[in-house]
């Protein structure tokens, strides 16, 4: 038995990179996952949505001859994967995989490049090395040439160097060979490498370590759940493009959020609504340099908007994001279509002119920023506000993304009161009086008119839409922007309300009405953990402990979440791993930990 009887067709994966490129590793070791050069271009490493011809195409695998068991684990506090792999004699060897990412002359090297090293641990193993990167979706096979110690695969639009010290005779040929002393593989662009192959990929490794130690060291994190709240930091922080400073909603595309249910989307590009839940929850965790970055693409977002501004964009600010079909990939586990582009960025989502403002806020209140938001950029944001005002109480996609109608959505209009709420308070630090005054008035208009169109009397609860009568998971986020506070009887009789309607135990549905494929089938993770933040501040905190637990002993194996979940089974669904769903580790378990005084 080969190591195919032990890989995972579910979500059992775990992320690597470097801010620059990402790649996917399953529980048997294959890097199944892998855009290039950035994380919304051509998967050079596909296999995760299937082949279209050998499954083992479009993959970068090391087998171990008559595997039977396989371990997988992060170096604590890092991005780098190790997995070991034992045969049925006892023979094992262990991979580690990581992207680099170190400082080095001054600024942060982290280049488009994969690294994996491999080595026996016990006896004497024979391994097979399988390297088959793909473009265009799949169906373009690469040109292989070979050098003294690299071979080149020659794709369309890129050209890959695969640098080791591995026989790359036997790498090209698929030859198993004994496995006799340590050996590495250094994939990326076809650039001249210097150095010893092994050295470089050990001192790679090393200062790779050392940096996410060091960032890690600098988070503040809760008392509690240390180890899920480091996890959940340092995946944020990978699915920051950091050259641009965009923040992408998660590192694939077209994983269904239900088994045959055609909600696949593609989640590589930045929302602006997903890219302020990630800063704030590791501003929360005191670390600002993403929220630094981010808001250099986000001021050229605004700049370039000329009035409306799109839910999401490009990781270089692209506008356009054209939807279609690539019918050359099976998809998921088979469940087609696999999508590129998404459509929703001709929506109307007004809520975005709220995530802009928050998402800016703490820069005008925070000393110790390399640089604070000034009147200038008041001046920017005031025009956003301006667009919350005049949209506040008009219809939408709504931040559910329905593509077949529009309403005046509560959660939008909760986003366009959050952005006159915060100008008030900025223009109050940059003494601005007047203005203050002025967005308090707007604030508090909308705010009226959210308490009177928004609650339903028959349901007893703020639904969906003004004037309508569904629930919505969405208005939870009332308590946690500040709209009301928990203590509040009609917010209390909300959650209540959502939790007989929307509800499998700890785990929530978006929303009970029907959409454009119906209703929905899996829980929505988020919804989970906003309505753990809603328990703990209507004073149930341990309930809140409770769902919490359970909803942290969904992660995978490495401590990752997807999208979705199958309240039955407990599987993983939707796209991977999700920024939502990584935000709400971090928010709940700075809500509900322990004060570190109790300990020390």
């Amino acid at each position: 038995m080969h190591l195919q009887g032990l890989r995972s067709s579910t979500l059992d994966l775990a992320l690597t990179g470097n801010c620059a490129i990402s790649a996917l590793i399953d529980r048997g070791g294959d890097i199944v996952w892998c855009c290039m050069p950035r994380f919304d271009g051509d998967p050079v490493f596909h296999a995760l949505l299937g082949s279209t011809d050998d499954p083992m195409d479009g993959r970068l695998s090391v087998e171990l001859e008559n595997a039977v068991r396989t371990e997988q684990s992060y170096i604590p506090g890092t991005a780098i994967v190790r997995t070991r792999i034992e045969d049925a004699a006892g023979q094992a060897i262990e991979m580690t995989d990581f992207c680099p990412r170190f400082p080095h002359h001054g600024r942060t090297f982290r280049p488009a490049q994969l690294v994996r090293r491999v080595k026996p641990v016990q006896g004497h193993p024979r391994i097979r090395v399988i390297v088959r990167p793909r473009g265009e979706w799949g169906t373009a096979a690469p040109e292989l040439t070979r050098g003294s110690n690299h071979l080149r695969y020659v794709l369309p639009g890129q050209v890959l160097r695969l640098n080791t010290s591995a026989p790359p005779t036997y790498v090209a040929a698929e030859r198993w060979f004994s496995l006799h002393s340590p050996v590495s593989f250094i994939l990326g662009p076809d650039e001249t490498f210097e150095g010893a192959i092994e050295q470089t990929a050990r001192d790679f490794e090393e200062q790779t370590a050392l940096h996410w130690q060091h960032w890690t060291r600098r988070l503040a994190v809760p008392l509690e759940w240390q180890e899920a709240v480091i996890r959940a930091a340092i995946t944020l922080k990978l699915c920051q493009f950091e050259e641009t400073g965009a923040i992408v909603a998660a590192m694939t595309t077209s994983i269904p959020e239900a088994p045959n249910s055609g909600r696949n989307w593609d989640y590589r590009y930045c929302w602006l609504r997903d890219a302020f839940f990630v800063v704030r929850a590791l501003n929360s965790l005191s670390e600002v340099g993403t929220m630094e970055d981010y808001l250099r693409w986000l001021h050229d977002v605004v700049r370039d908007a000329d009035g409306h501004v799109q839910p999401l964009y490009g990781i270089d600010l692209e506008r356009q994001l054209t939807e279609r079909i690539e019918t050359q990939l099976p998809g998921y586990r088979g469940m087609g279509p696999v999508r590129v582009g998404n459509q929703a960025y001709e929506h109307f989502q007004h809520d975005v002119y709220g995530n802009i403002v928050l998402g800016a806020s703490q820069a005008f209140h925070d000393h110790r920023l390399f640089r604070r938001a000034d009147a200038s950029d008041f001046a920017q944001l005031e025009m956003v506000g301006e667009r919350a005002f005049a949209l506040h109480d008009q219809p939408d996609a709504g931040m559910w993304e329905l593509r077949t109608r529009a309403r005046v959505h509560t959660s939008s209009s909760l986003m366009c009161w959050a952005a006159c709420d915060r100008l008030a308070k900025i223009a109050l630090v940059l003494h601005k009086s007047a203005r203050a005054a002025f967005w308090r008035e707007r604030a508090d208009l909308i705010r009226s008119r959210i308490l009177s169109a928004a609650w339903s009397e028959e349901r007893q609860a703020f639904v969906e839409s003004f004037g309508g009568r569904d629930l919505d998971a969405s208005v939870l986020l009332m308590a946690e922007v500040g709209f009301l506070p928990g203590s509040d009887p009609r917010f209390m009789a909300t959650v209540e309300a959502m939790e007989r309607t929307l509800c499998d135990g700890p785990f929530m549905r978006r929303y009970e009405g029907r959409d454009d494929f119906g209703r929905p089938e899996t829980a929505f993770n988020v919804c989970a953990f906003w309505r753990v933040d809603a328990l703990a501040r209507t004073g149930r905190r341990a309930e809140a402990r409770a769902a919490f637990e359970a909803l942290l002993a969904r992660r995978n194996h490495v401590g990752l979440l997807s999208e979705d979940l199958d309240p039955r089974s407990g599987e993983l669904w939707g796209n991977f791993p999700q920024t939502y769903s990584m935000v709400g580790i971090i928010n709940g378990a700075m809500q509900l930990s322990a004060p570190w005084a109790d300990a020390v």
